[in-house]
């Protein structure tokens, strides 16, 4: 029995010792609401944010003198500059002064089917080409072929660099240990933060937009790789070694060819990652699809931010389907092991070569296969009809609409946003810092009162703690929902069956086009951006929570079954209890989740930092307040990661001494 109860009481006692701290925090926010509230961060700028800006104009006027940018930075730009421009120039159409492409709409149509079919199987093949005829319906093939081009230059930068790293952290674990909180940092610091630095060594345009892809897209490349090499077999490498095999016929030979089929799940993951952030550099003036979205919102057009969205999400599965099928295809490949390929294989091959060679050449020569033909345009009745379904939803729905806005607005966002934005700096400070002792360790306290004195120093407290609060409301909404489905998933397989593929097409889709339908419903308001973040966050959250359930010991439930406990007894009693490191892990990324939307709320509505990050990129005196909003932001990332990780292994110890 003591076994049992020691790690309980705690627990218990740190439940009361926060619970008290809050109420302390309550109590001194009723007596001194509004009073050293520190409201610099509106609309002022402080005498920070213009140094900030002066360091910005100075490193534009050293553009052309200083030998870093002379002899590096600048030639980075140019490089990448002339890649997007020669692969735009094959694939793009012959519009705003470009000349006619060397590969038409029927030619890239052509080869992007021919990879599917030969790396794939048909039916992706034909969902491949599907796809890429419904670009120029939708009236945005050249749009589309911009954001491919950037994806497609991007993909094969970040291959480069990331698949050797990966290599050399799999095969060598002090790079591994250097690397890996590197890559932990890229990770979690939300996407859009480092647009603005980048902006100042590449400019805006695709350089910059390249970069920043690349930024986000190459973690995932080192790690699945990395993690590919390690899982080689060492008794193959050992066999390998026995015969007189080098270390570099080792790899070639040996770890190589064995990774294969989980180094093209990395390439996936990098394909996926960098389409995602392609269409959010629209805000650097990145071409693409995401720029026609970024438009669309600025004016509240949803019929043609919606036509836009539509394009990306069939990118988005295209892309996806061609590479997770390619995967299949080495796999069985893999199991079937190295003999020949058939004859049949060899003409399939040579038949889909000869039929592409043909029509890439007739889209060369020809106007009709060159151009996609004007006059089929599907994306106005699309846009129409989006724009006469919102108009309707805006009229009927509004009373359900805005019950639920209210609901959210009244009953937890202002409650939240008048404690951290009414208290004065000096409650909130030490409140945080307390509550997070009591929670966590002194460590984690220390690094959140230090993150909190930045926020003063950046002069952005009060648009600090308006972002601070609607990340934490929209995390407690993220977690509802992610406990709701992830218990009933965890617990039912064929829930599991029906919702695990909507969650995993959630996680494909670009947090631009989860704007779209709601700027529809529920128009430009804080709610918008909240339920935005919501609705990007929660597919991880409710697959995290669904597989801690899931892992919980059959003989645990079956022992409360025995004792004739009910369902909601086994769900409260043992399965959330014994799941709650999964759960603490879901907190935890549904907060880096929603502290990503931060600044694609900032364009419907959301204000704070969102906004400041946002004006910052379209007007040049704001600019050193952009640049500080985006630390503030990555202060606040690093302040939550903190307490959420330290959290998770605390309620991991816990579970282990539940055992």
């Amino acid at each position: 029995m003591t076994a049992v109860a020691s790690p309980r009481r705690p627990a218990r006692s740190r439940a009361y010792l926060t619970g008290a701290v809050l109420a302390a925090w309550v109590l001194l926010w009723a007596l001194f609401g509004g009073q050293g509230t520190l409201p610099l961060g509106g609309a002022e700028l402080t005498p920070l944010h213009e140094r900030i800006g002066q360091a910005a104009d100075a490193v534009d006027a050293g553009r052309n003198s200083n030998p870093f940018f002379l002899y590096f930075v600048n030639y980075i730009r140019l490089v990448i500059d002339a890649f997007v421009t020669f692969v735009q120039a094959l694939i793009s159409s012959p519009s705003f002064g470009r000349p006619v492409p060397a590969v038409g709409w029927l030619g890239v149509t052509a080869v992007a089917s021919a990879v599917a079919l030969l790396y794939g199987n048909v039916r992706v093949a034909l969902l491949t080409a599907a796809g890429f005829v419904s670009f120029g319906l939708l009236g945005l093939w050249q749009e589309s072929m911009d954001t491919l081009a950037l994806t497609f230059t991007a993909v094969v930068l970040s291959l480069a660099v990331g698949l050797p790293l990966g290599v050399l952290a799999g095969l060598n674990d002090r790079f591994d240990r250097l690397v890996s909180p590197v890559l932990d940092f890229m990770q979690t610091m939300p996407t859009f933060v480092y647009l603005a630095p980048l902006t100042l060594f590449f400019l805006i345009g695709p350089a910059s937009a390249t970069v920043a892809t690349m930024v986000y897209a190459i973690p995932p490349a080192i790690r699945v790789t990395s993690h590919a090499i390690r899982q080689v077999p060492p008794e193959t490498v050992e066999a390998g070694a026995s015969l007189g095999s080098t270390p570099w016929q080792l790899l070639r030979k040996v770890r190589l060819p064995l990774a294969k089929r989980t180094v093209i799940v990395g390439v996936n993951q990098t394909i996926m990652a960098a389409l995602s952030m392609v269409t959010i550099a629209a805000l650097i003036d990145a071409p693409g699809l995401g720029k026609t979205v970024l438009k669309a919102l600025e004016t509240l057009d949803v019929g043609t931010s919606f036509n836009a969205g539509l394009a990306i999400v069939i990118m988005a599965i295209v892309l996806d389907r061609a590479t997770s099928a390619a995967g299949r295809r080495v796999e069985t490949a893999h199991r079937a092991g190295r003999a020949r390929s058939p004859l049949w294989r060899r003409a399939q091959v040579a038949v889909v070569l000869a039929v592409t060679a043909v029509l890439v050449y007739l889209s060369h020569v020809y106007v009709w296969a060159s151009e996609f033909p004007a006059g089929v345009d599907a994306g106005s009745f699309v846009r129409s009809g989006v724009d006469a379904a919102a108009q309707w939803s805006q009229t009927h729905l509004y009373a359900t609409t805005d019950a639920v806005r209210n609901l959210v607005t009244y009953g937890l966002l202002n409650p939240f946003e008048a404690l951290f934005t009414g208290s004065p700096w000096w409650v909130v400070l030490p409140a945080v810092t307390a509550a997070v002792l009591a929670l966590t360790t002194a460590r984690v306290a220390l690094v959140c009162a230090a993150c909190l004195a930045l926020l003063i120093a950046l002069g952005l407290w009060q648009d600090g703690m308006v972002t601070l609060a609607s990340t934490l409301v929209a995390t407690v909404l993220v977690m509802a929902l992610g406990l709701a489905a992830g218990v009933w998933m965890g617990r039912d397989d064929r829930a599991d069956r029906v919702i695990r593929p909507v969650l995993d097409a959630g996680q494909t889709m670009p947090a631009f086009v989860y704007l779209v339908p709601i700027l529809g419903l529920f128009g430009a308001t804080r709610f918008t951006a909240i339920l935005a973040a919501v609705v990007y966050a929660a597919p991880v959250a409710v697959k995290l929570v669904a597989d801690g359930v899931r892992g919980v010991a059959p003989s645990a439930v079956e022992a409360a079954t025995a004792a004739g406990s009910s369902r909601w007894q086994i769900i409260s009693k043992v399965q959330v209890p014994m799941a709650r490191r999964s759960i603490a892990l879901a907190a935890g990324q549904g907060l880096c989740y929603v502290l990503a939307m931060v600044v694609v709320g900032g364009l419907v509505g959301a204000g704070a930092l969102g906004y400041d990050v946002v004006s910052g990129f379209s007007q040049l005196q704001l600019r050193g307040k952009g640049l500080a909003a985006g630390l503030a932001i990555v202060v606040l990332g690093i302040m939550l990661g903190a307490i959420t990780k330290a959290v998770a292994r605390r309620a991991g110890a816990a579970a282990r001494g539940r055992r």
